[in-house]
This record gives structure tokens, C-alpha cells and sequence, in this order.
């Protein structure tokens, strides 16, 4: 109180001493460096987004040739960074952001932004422990990895895909339907999703329409009823016992690692169809050719693989397997929005002091919020 009465006297008895504290803030801050964000990875479309950042920071592309020498060049020409974005497929440059490279990051470093929503190629531990903000993309994922796993689940019923390939091969001609086997209709059938965030809820919006029996879920914990929107929750195990379609949509981490395994699908219907759109690892895919030719796995849809883009050519072969080269969000729109809501998460950080979409794991995480513009 009595120093707020000697500021009020002061400003009182000096007019200009308001001004004056104010006008030299602004020549401080003019005069102080900008902050400089790393952009790792190339960017597509989001350029008029980066553009409007280029006129708040400095921003800098990474032109470190490959891990070695980024860690060095984080030393050097990088060792002011106070924030970094990075693309899925900028790991071929600096290798996966884990404890080794984060032990080499500045001090300066406020937050890494994943241009993503898996974002398992950032152990987010090491950062944590650093106080860097860690950040991925949620919204612009969501619809269309849904499309996706659509597209599949009804491919894996009706057998879309074996038709083509027959049909393509000339066989429509010698044999009804071109000798595909015959499908089944979503009618009776029950849809069990495996992580029910924004992807997952995407997933069973698209699929309500169809005439599925019922949809289960299985989550960390339930949902509101509102979030719910008609799905039931269940336990895994329960899910794995009544779920004719089960559509994996868990993050890739440490626990989710290989967590559908041969041990896991023996609890599962018999024929039952399998739907990846989350990450390859999260099955252990090994031990899915046995699964698919001994009948318990009736169908196998995926756009992703454990080791992609190298992938069993004998899991390929299956007529009952449909693939995809990990085309979940492989159109224009998808990663515009994506790049942008990366490139949001950076420019929200400068402005704010915290990223905007943080990922789970550092929702409890300390943070003092200290705007760098």
C-alpha cells in the first residue's frame, strides 16, 4: 500500500515519469533480440500463417545434414531457440526427440510443437523434466483418420478391395462377384472403438449411420454422457468378448506398445475384424499372419505398420487384409490444417507462455507463463 502511495506522489509531482518508464521499456524491448523459433522439417501449405509469425520472431529453417551435426549446430547457430517445430518426417534429419537430444537443447527452449497428432517420436519425459512445453495437433486430425478408418471397416466387411484386385486381374469374366468372397453387411454387428478422444468419437460418428448394432468403447476413464453420444463404455476385456469390429485409436507410448497381442485377440470374437488408424506398433505384427490364416483374425484393415515403410509382404498377400500406405491424412486440406494449428501452437506460446493443444502427459506439469512478445 505505501509503495503504491509513493508511485501515485511521484507520477503526481513528475507528469512525464509515466511516460518516460514506458518509453524506455519500448526502446529496452526494441533493442532486445526477437525470439527465434527452429523450424524442423519442411513446411507444404501453411506459408501465409508463417509468414504473419516471420513478422513477430526470427524464424530459422534447420539445415543440420543429420543428428550429429544438429546437436552440434545446437550449440552454435541454434543455441538461442526458444522454440522449435517439427514435421513427422523430420526424424530422417535429427533422429527422435528423446533424452539424448533433449540434454542438447538451450536453455532458452520453450516449447517443441509436433506438426501431428502421434507424436511418439517426442519422449516427452526429458522435456518435462526441463519445463519445455511439449505440443501436437488435435482437431485437424480427426476428421479424416475417421474417413479412414471408415473406408476400412467397410472394406473389411464387404471385401472391397479382394473384388477390385480380382476384377482387376480379369477373373469378373470367368466367376460371379470376379470370385470375391462373400461379405457381411454392418446389420447385427457390434463396433468396439479402443480410445475414444477426438479421433475416436469421429470414428463412431461416421459409423453410426450404417446400422451397426450397438458401439462399445474403452477408455482411460468414461466420458460424459454427452461425449458418450450413444456409445456404451465397457471394460477392454469386455469389449474384446462382444465387439464383431474393433477399431484401434490409443496413442503409441510405452503401455500401448504391442498391447494388442496374441494373448489379447484370444479373447476376441472368433473372425473378428481388426481396424488400425492409431500407430503399426501398437499390435505386434508379427504375430498377425498366424492370427489371419488360422481364421481368428477374419480381416485386417490398416494405414498403418510397425517398421513402414517396410511391411510383411506376406501380411500384404492376404486377400482378407486391407492396407494402406499410411494415408490417414494425406490430402491437402488435412495438412494445411495441421500445419497451421502447429504453427498456432508456436505463435500462441510466444504470445502466451503456454502452448495451445499441450499433450496429455503434461497436463498436471508446472508451467509460469512468460510471454516472449
Amino acid at each position: 500500500m505505501a509503495t503504491r502511495l509513493i508511485k501515485y506522489k511521484i507520477s503526481l509531482a513528475f507528469p512525464k515519469f509515466n511516460f518516460l518508464i514506458k518509453h524506455l521499456s519500448s526502446s529496452v524491448k526494441l533493442n532486445m533480440p526477437k525470439p527465434k523459433v527452429l523450424r524442423v522439417g519442411k513446411i507444404s501449405f501453411a506459408h501465409e500463417k508463417w509468414d504473419e509469425i516471420s513478422k513477430l520472431v526470427e524464424v530459422v529453417d534447420c539445415e543440420s545434414a543429420n543428428r550429429e551435426e544438429f546437436f552440434q549446430d545446437l550449440k552454435g547457430k541454434y543455441s538461442d531457440i526458444t522454440n522449435v517445430l517439427r514435421t513427422f518426417a523430420s526424424v530422417e534429419q535429427t533422429g527422435r526427440f528423446d533424452e539424448e537430444l533433449a540434454s542438447h537443447m538451450p536453455d532458452t527452449l520453450v516449447s517443441v510443437s509436433h506438426t501431428g497428432a502421434g507424436y511418439d517420436q517426442v519422449d516427452v519425459e526429458p522435456f518435462t523434466k526441463r519445463g519445455v512445453q511439449v505440443s501436437n495437433v488435435t482437431v485437424p486430425v480427426e476428421d479424416p483418420t475417421a474417413d479412414t478408418a471408415l473406408y476400412l471397416t467397410l472394406s473389411c466387411l464387404r471385401n472391397y478391395q479382394q473384388g477390385h484386385e480380382l476384377m482387376m486381374k480379369g477373373e469378373w469374366p470367368k466367376k460371379g462377384f470376379a470370385g470375391a468372397k462373400l461379405g457381411r453387411s454392418p446389420e447385427g454387428k457390434v463396433v468396439g472403438i479402443l480410445g475414444m478422444g477426438g479421433i475416436g468419437r469421429a470414428i463412431r460418428d461416421r459409423l453410426k449411420p450404417f446400422g451397426f448394432k450397438e458401439i462399445l468403447y474403452h477408455n482411460r476413464s468414461q466420458l460424459k454422457p454427452d461425449l458418450e453420444n450413444g456409445a456404451r463404455y465397457v471394460s477392454k476385456d469386455e469389449l474384446y468378448k462382444q465387439a464383431d469390429i474393433i477399431c484401434i485409436s490409443v496413442p503409441l507410448n510405452a503401455h500401448t506398445r504391442h498391447s494388442i497381442n496374441s494373448d489379447e485377440i484370444s479373447k476376441m470374437k472368433d473372425g473378428v475384424i481388426i481396424v488400425n488408424t492409431a500407430r503399426g506398433a501398437v499390435i505386434n505384427e508379427s504375430q498377425l499372419p498366424g492370427l489371419i490364416r488360422s481364421g481368428k483374425i477374419g480381416a485386417f484393415g490398416a494405414d498403418v505398420f510397425e517398421n513402414e515403410p517396410q511391411v510383411s509382404q506376406e501380411l500384404l498377400d492376404f486377400p482378407n487384409v486391407v492396407s494402406l500406405p499410411h494415408m490417414g491424412t494425406y490430402t491437402y486440406e488435412a495438412i494445411k490444417n495441421m500445419e497451421e494449428w502447429a504453427a498456432d501452437n508456436v505463435e500462441v506460446c510466444l504470445k502466451t507462455g503456454k502452448v495451445k493443444s499441450i499433450v496429455p502427459e503434461q497436463y498436471n506439469m508446472k508451467i509460469d507463463p512468460k510471454p516472449l512478445i
